[in-house]
């Protein structure tokens, strides 16, 4: 897969994003899941790395790894598409990283599935965040992503059981949301908060504001 021609400035922000090829899915199962969120840390860096290299069911997340390529902030893996909010150091290596991690991916899907070609609908779709009220913004709509699972008409409609939804978000394990709420787990080593705004100093105004902050979309 070639590196797509983007110019990303280093230092800024960008909400990353693509879908699968005619709206299909590119999760089948956890094990799928999984394999993505472990390559969003293994694929991070500047060496290359072989997944044959790993002991047999080994761990990408145990994986030693040398200089990063970005920082991710927050992500969301949904059925038939992915959100990534990232940023980097060096130029290039927003481009590097998607490369590497949707080759990567391809490669696994296809294997498994018996399938050729193409996963996703093209190469990757980005979005610069100019703004700090964009930037929560973007905070709150990957994180609340997921509703769309159980409710697809919510942000016309809003939430009538918020209590029901709290719950659902705390269960779905596939993206950054249980990260800020305080959960410990391995997958937060994908993460490092500390490269962007503090917005949540405390689980509890993460909670309330995520919601607060979705109404403020940059027109």
């Amino acid at each position: 897969m070639s590196i797509r021609k983007v110019s990303f400035a280093t230092g800024e922000y960008y909400h990353i994003f693509n879908r699968g090829n005619s709206k299909q899915k590119i999760f089948n199962n956890k094990n799928d899941y999984n394999r993505f969120v472990g390559l969003m840390y293994a694929c991070n860096q500047k060496e290359n790395f072989k997944i044959d290299n790993l002991k047999k069911g080994g761990n990408l997340l145990e994986l030693e790894k040398s200089t990063k390529l970005v920082d991710i902030g927050a992500y969301c893996l949904m059925p038939n598409h992915f959100h990534i909010l990232l940023t980097q150091q060096e130029n290039d290596n927003i481009s590097k990283f998607l490369q590497k991690l949707t080759t990567a991916y391809v490669m696994y899907y296809n294997k498994k599935y018996s399938r050729t070609g193409g996963l996703f609908e093209g190469k990757f779709k980005s979005e610069h965040i100019n703004s700090d009220r964009y930037l929560k913004y973007i905070f709150s709509y990957i994180h609340l992503n997921p509703i769309k699972l159980i409710n697809k008409d919510w942000k016309e409609t809003g939430i009538k059981e918020k209590s029901k939804t709290i719950e659902y978000l705390n269960q779905y394990i596939y993206s950054s949301y249980i990260d800020y709420m305080g959960t410990e787990r391995e997958e937060k080593k994908v993460l490092n908060k500390q490269a962007f705004p503090k917005y949540f100093p405390s689980t509890k105004l993460f909670l309330n504001e995520i919601f607060e902050w979705l109404n403020y979309k940059q027109k």
